[in-house]
């Protein structure tokens, strides 16, 4: 059997997303057909007869014959909701529809949601939302994009592309190749653009029509399932409810589950096991007005679906676990492995609490794909103990000493307790947004260590003494040098190639105005007490900064992140006229 595709909506705040959802829903239920919109916990339905109705003609155009029983809308937009649609090996999301408001383009979230998608595998669909607040769009009443588009004047339908364009070069810059929906030559090498108004409607036909003709073509293999199987499905979110107590909201995407299966998920301490007291699911529309009678008590329910489960011990059960019915062994081996790369740590790095555990998924491969580092991870609050972890980082590697909190809350004594020892913690909702600030804060840390260390060790410099450029021959000798690699300060000793001491460095000049250094490529003067120049310093000459054996040993080792490839070749070179 094949059952609906489950779709996620992403994009950034205010693009459009929930009225987006909205219209998808207003529309079918003011089509007022036989079974309309079937609502589940956390999912709408939209039937294949209402996706006929709206788009039927345009899917016959894409020679498209549709089984699928309908789509299956995640209600909760955002990357909150995908990445809590997790399973081993990518998302139980089957398609993705990015929201971005044509009349701003691509922002932080935006980049975010296609790069979550990218890191899962998952295709999407970009709708180009509020196309009706272009200059003088006129609302045709039709949900036909086509049909709006013969409303407009020439000059709107151009501004339409123009700005249809731009998304497809941002979306290039990505990585992706894209077009309008009705220029697109391959489905499977190009994003489809669709231009949609959630205010109005325009578009939506198309939009529906894609969605259902593509699942149709690319993903009916994974979409059939084995309907009296063993159910599976992922945590969406875990909630308290009056009467009920710890509840779990569940999206279920594979086989049956009923009243009294046992099941099994993850909680911070392993693998739990409950029996199902109670599987609800929302009352008809009719009825929803009704808070009394908002949700009913199914006996069992099939996939895919949005349901919510009532049973003892659901209080640990985390947002992203898998869900299993236990029908044997191995269950355990099961969810063990599906969450083992989640927590999986490096040897250094920051700490990173997230609120579920899609989310600390989705923290890891994008702090990976910038090159940044994990040391130790968790679902929910910052605690004290998460600061005393941190803080003993100082020890082995200080730039790391960072609690990274994504949509989490911060305890109160972790709080004072960050203050005291100087660990920060950067908090947010954005995980671009957290690794931009992490980098910052590594830049700055840096900075401050770089200026340590530079005022406890010599670094490698090497400079050429220029010709005709002898201010004074000595007491001191100032003379016009270029800095051919690393950098030179005062108080650094000099030698030359031979090894031979030359002088240590009164000053660094530059035009008259005294400098704290100078670095590879600069041309400045320098003073040195010691040398006459014309005896022990000559035209053309190459110097090199005098390095003890202790300092050798400190930038090889703890500071040995502070030089670049240059810089520790450089190293090297000294060190081999030294021990010569």
């Amino acid at each position: 059997m094949i059952r609906q595709p489950i779709i996620s909506v992403m994009g950034h705040v205010d693009h459009g997303k929930t009225t987006l959802l909205d219209k998808i829903r207003s529309t079918v239920i003011a089509s007022k057909e036989a079974g309309g919109i079937t609502q589940h916990i956390g999912a709408s339905e939209v039937p294949i007869s209402v996706i006929d109705r709206i788009g039927g003609k345009l899917i016959e155009q894409m020679g498209i014959k549709l089984t699928i029983p309908g789509l299956l809308f995640i209600d909760t937009p955002g990357h909150e909701a995908f990445t809590s649609l997790r399973r081993r090996g990518g998302s139980i999301s089957d398609m993705a529809i990015v929201v971005v408001d044509v009349s701003k383009g691509f922002e932080p979230q935006t980049v975010e949601a296609i790069e979550i998608l990218k890191s899962y595998r998952t295709p999407f669909i970009l709708a180009a939302n509020k196309i009706d607040l272009i200059n003088g769009w006129i609302n045709s009443g039709s949900m036909s994009l086509a049909e709006a588009l013969k409303k407009q004047s020439a000059g709107i339908e151009e501004e339409l592309h123009n700005r249809v364009f731009e998304i497809e070069g941002r979306l290039s810059e990505l990585g992706f190749s894209s077009n309008m929906y009705n220029e697109i030559k391959s489905f499977q090498k190009e994003i489809a653009i669709v231009p949609v108004s959630a205010k109005t409607g325009e578009g939506i036909a198309e939009l529906l029509m894609l969605v259902a003709g593509l699942a149709q073509r690319f993903l009916e293999a994974r979409l059939t399932i084995e309907v009296k199987g063993p159910a599976k499905g992922s945590i969406l979110e875990r909630k308290e409810v009056k009467g009920l107590g710890s509840v779990i909201d569940v999206i279920l995407y594979d086989g049956t589950l009923k009243v009294n299966d046992t099941i099994a998920f993850a909680v911070p301490s392993g693998v739990a096991v409950t029996k199902v007291k109670a599987i609800l699911k929302p009352a008809a529309l009719s009825e929803l007005r009704d808070a009394k009678s908002r949700f009913v008590n199914v006996d069992e329910v099939s996939a895919a679906s949005g349901i919510r489960i009532s049973a003892n011990g659901l209080e640990d059960a985390m947002p992203g676990s898998p869900i299993l019915q236990v029908t044997g062994s191995g269950y355990e081996e099961e969810i063990k492995g599906d969450l083992s790369s989640v927590f999986e740590t490096d040897k250094k790095g920051v700490i990173v609490k997230a609120d579920s555990i899609g989310g600390l998924e989705a923290i890891t491969k994008l702090f990976h794909e910038n090159g940044l580092e994990i040391s130790r991870k968790g679902i929910g609050n910052v605690t004290k103990n998460d600061v005393a972890n941190a803080f003993s980082m100082n020890a082995t590697d200080p730039l790391s000493a960072v609690i990274i909190a994504f949509n989490v809350k911060v305890d109160e004594d972790a709080e004072e307790s960050a203050k005291d020892s100087n660990v920060k913690i950067i908090r947010g909702e954005v995980i671009y947004k957290l690794i931009e600030d992490y980098k910052l804060l590594l830049d700055e840390k840096r900075k401050d260590r770089m200026k340590s260390i530079e005022e406890r060790v010599t670094l490698p410099g090497k400079i050429e003494v220029l010709p005709n450029s002898c201010f004074r021959a000595s007491h001191p000798a100032i003379f016009g040098v270029k800095v051919l690699a690393g950098s030179i300060r005062p108080n650094y000793t000099m030698i030359g190639e031979d090894g031979k001491v030359i002088g240590k460095i009164k000053g660094v000049q530059n035009e008259g105005q005294a400098l704290p250094s100078a670095k590879r490529g600069d041309m400045v003067a320098i003073s040195m007490n010691e040398p006459t120049f014309g005896r022990q310093v000559e035209e053309n000459q190459i110097l090199y900064t005098r390095i003890s054996e202790g300092d050798y040993q400190l930038l090889k080792g703890e500071m040995a992140g502070e030089l670049g490839d240059e810089e520790k070749e450089l190293l090297e070179e000294i060190m081999k006229i030294e021990r010569a």
